[in-house]
Parts: structure tokens; C-alpha cells; sequence
């Protein structure tokens, strides 16, 4: 035969081995950052947060948190924070004044630097007290100024805050405390404490004090009445303090120069807070110091770490370091200030804060503010000092 017949194709018979089929090609490897596609024979891949919400299907979203009702509308919301727009303060003085008086108002440039700081020391005179506040003032240096301290500080406290301020004289040595502003009465400390039975009310215990007409600073006297053979003591302060205690918001301790004496144990046991003075002189700050030790020494540390150390009377250049005393004081005391030296402070009459320097005026603000910047912090007797009321 010339050519061959093609060779029959027989039907696939049920059950026979079948060619398996080939692989589908591999997807080409991915390139750098690229995540590899799902091989097709594992089927799509399923993101891990949908998994997740997948396994949680079926269960219902969290309830939200019920706020209740709005809050009602009060008479509370009428504050003057809330209600009143902002307004700057304008200057009391300099050319800013006058700005501000030449346009009528519409260029207020506010207080100067010099304002702002006087504003400030303002507000830390007139710290809150709560109960009556006990300031004693030391000094074992005769001649150093306790004294006049003691009065300037008092007419500048009495001067800026509202509230009552008095000053005692407990030197039991005829101190000179109530003759350096006009008497309204005869009395003393001892006609206090022989009546005292009979003091009630404010008004009875005026007729035991002086008061400044420009300030209203009040002052009781000490007894200068030279028939007198046996001063008071220890125990006769502390009855004085407490009975001019429910009276006063602020008590001012005119001391003597003994720190041994009976009298200034009693003082200082009823004491808040001391003011320590000392002259610009070697010998005043080293006997001021020394007061510090022996303070230290017999359980008033807590005492001398929030005195207040004045150096009185300073006078221009001199041969003593000023600095070395500041910095010594400064360690032990809360603060030091300088009261410059005035001529009418030297008189030893009447005086008051109008007849001295503006230099001498702004330290005793400044002193004041020292002090009173400490008003929040009581000192429980024989304690230490805490945040609050006594």
C-alpha cells in the first residue's frame, strides 16, 4: 500500500489515568517594598483588623455613656470673668498718664515696669489672713532702729490693707513706741491687763489704744510710769497677745533689747514670724546673728528660717562689706531688705509714711510685702509651719 492510514483515536474509557495538567507559572518575585501577591491556591488573604471584625461579627457596639441632661441655667454664670469684657488698667502717673488723659482714653498703654512692680508689691501687703497674724520684731542692738520698724511697718500695713492693725509695746523697759504718734489715752498695756475682764467688744478695747489719723494704725503702750518696781512678764504678755488677739488681724511685738528677759520668752512662744534689725554696722550684724543662734539653739529654728533680716539706716558707701552680711543673713533668714537712712526717722518724734522719701516709703512697702507674702503659712505653736488657718 502506498501509505499508511493514520492510527485510529480511541475513546477515553471511564476510569482511565488522565496526563496530569501543569502548574500554572509561579507569579514573577516581587520587587523591593512590595508585598507578594496571594498564591492563586491559597485563595485571598484576609487583612488581620478584618479578621478580627470578622470574628466579632454578631456581637453589638458598645452602648454610649449616657451624659444626662445639659446642666440648667443659673444665676451662677453672672460673673464679671464671664460677663465683662477685658480691660487694661490704665496708668496712675508718668507720661503714659498723660496719654492716656490726652486721647481720653482710647491710647491706654497700661502701667509702666515701675507701676506693675508697686502693684505687686500691693498685693503680697495685702495677702489674706485668717485669724490674727503675730509679727514680732528683735533686735538686741540698742539704737538699730526696732523700733521705727516696728511703727513704719505697722502705718504701712495699716495704710493698704483693710483690715485692723496694732502694734504693741512689750519693752518692759518704758518703751517709746506709743510716743511717736499723737496718745489718745493714757492707758497702757498694764490698764489692759488689770481690765480685761471688761473688754468684750471692738469698741471697748479702743479705749486702751491710739490710733494714726492718716493710717489707722492703733498702738498699745508699755508702762513709762517710773513708780513702777516690778515689770511685766512672761505670762502677762501672752495675756496681752490673747486678748488683743480677738480684736486684730494683724499684731505687731515692739520688743526690748534683752532676749533673756521673762517678757520676750512669753513674745516669742505667741510668735507667727520675727523681723530681725541690725544697723549697716559689724558689730549690729554680728549681735544679730548672734540672736539667730541662741533662737536656734532653744527650739525656734522654724522661727529664723522664715525671719526677715532688715538692715536699717543704710547711708551710702562704707568701709563694711554689705554684701557678706546680705549674703549671710540670706542663707539663714527668708529675705533681707534694706531700709535707706532718713532724716526725719532721725528726729525721733512723730512721724508718719507722708513725711518720708519715696526711697524710704518704697522699702517699707517692700518690707511689708516681704512679710506679708508669708501670711498664707500659719505656725501652729511649737510647731512647724503648715499650709492654712491656725
Amino acid at each position: 500500500m502506498s501509505g499508511s492510514k493514520p492510527a485510529p483515536v480511541l475513546p477515553m474509557m471511564e476510569g482511565a489515568p488522565t496526563q496530569p495538567a501543569a502548574p500554572p507559572p509561579s507569579p514573577p518575585p516581587p520587587g523591593p517594598g512590595v508585598a507578594a501577591p496571594p498564591h492563586p491556591s491559597e485563595g485571598p488573604r484576609v487583612p488581620q483588623e478584618s479578621a478580627a471584625t470578622a470574628s466579632s461579627a454578631g456581637t453589638s457596639p458598645p452602648p454610649e455613656p449616657d451624659w444626662g441632661p445639659p446642666a440648667p441655667h443659673t444665676s451662677s454664670e453672672f460673673t464679671e470673668e464671664a460677663m465683662l469684657r477685658r480691660r487694661t488698667r490704665p496708668a496712675s502717673r508718668g507720661w503714659r498718664r498723660g496719654v492716656y488723659a490726652v486721647t481720653g482714653g482710647a491710647v491706654n498703654l497700661g502701667p509702666g515696669a515701675e507701676e506693675r512692680r508697686e502693684m505687686d508689691l500691693m498685693a503680697r501687703v495685702r495677702t489674706p489672713i485668717r485669724g490674727c497674724r503675730r509679727v514680732v520684731v528683735l533686735s538686741r542692738k540698742g539704737g538699730a532702729g526696732k523700733t521705727t520698724t516696728t511703727l513704719m511697718l505697722g502705718h504701712t500695713f495699716a495704710a493698704h490693707r483693710g483690715d485692723r492693725v496694732v502694734a504693741l509695746d512689750a519693752n518692759p523697759d518704758a518703751g517709746s513706741l506709743a510716743h511717736r504718734m499723737r496718745r489718745e489715752t493714757p492707758a497702757t498695756v498694764t490698764d489692759l491687763l488689770q481690765e480685761r475682764q471688761y473688754i468684750e467688744r471692738y469698741a471697748d478695747m479702743r479705749g486702751y489704744t491710739s490710733q494714726a489719723v492718716d493710717t489707722r494704725l492703733e498702738v498699745v503702750a508699755s508702762d513709762d510710769d517710773p513708780r513702777i518696781t516690778q515689770a511685766l512678764g512672761e505670762d502677762d504678755y501672752r495675756t496681752a497677745i490673747d486678748v488683743l488677739d480677738r480684736h486684730y488681724n494683724l499684731l505687731l511685738v515692739d520688743t526690748g533689747t534683752g532676749i533673756l528677759d521673762s517678757a520676750i520668752r512669753g513674745v516669742l512662744s505667741e510668735a507667727d514670724q520675727i523681723v530681725v534689725v541690725m544697723p549697716p554696722a559689724l558689730d549690729g550684724a554680728r549681735v544679730a546673728a548672734m540672736t539667730l543662734d541662741w533662737l536656734e539653739e532653744h527650739g525656734h529654728a522654724d522661727l529664723v528660717e522664715g525671719a526677715v533680716a532688715v538692715v536699717n539706716a543704710v547711708h551710702g558707701e562704707g568701709p563694711v562689706e554689705l554684701d557678706r552680711i546680705d549674703q549671710h543673713f540670706a542663707a539663714r533668714c527668708s529675705a533681707v531688705v534694706h531700709v535707706p537712712w532718713d532724716v526725719t526717722l532721725q528726729a525721733g518724734a512723730h512721724t508718719s509714711l507722708g513725711d518720708l522719701r519715696r526711697e524710704t516709703r518704697d522699702a517699707y512697702l517692700e518690707l511689708a510685702a516681704t512679710v506679708g507674702q508669708s501670711f498664707a503659712v500659719s505656725r501652729p505653736r511649737g510647731g512647724r509651719a503648715v499650709e492654712g488657718s491656725r
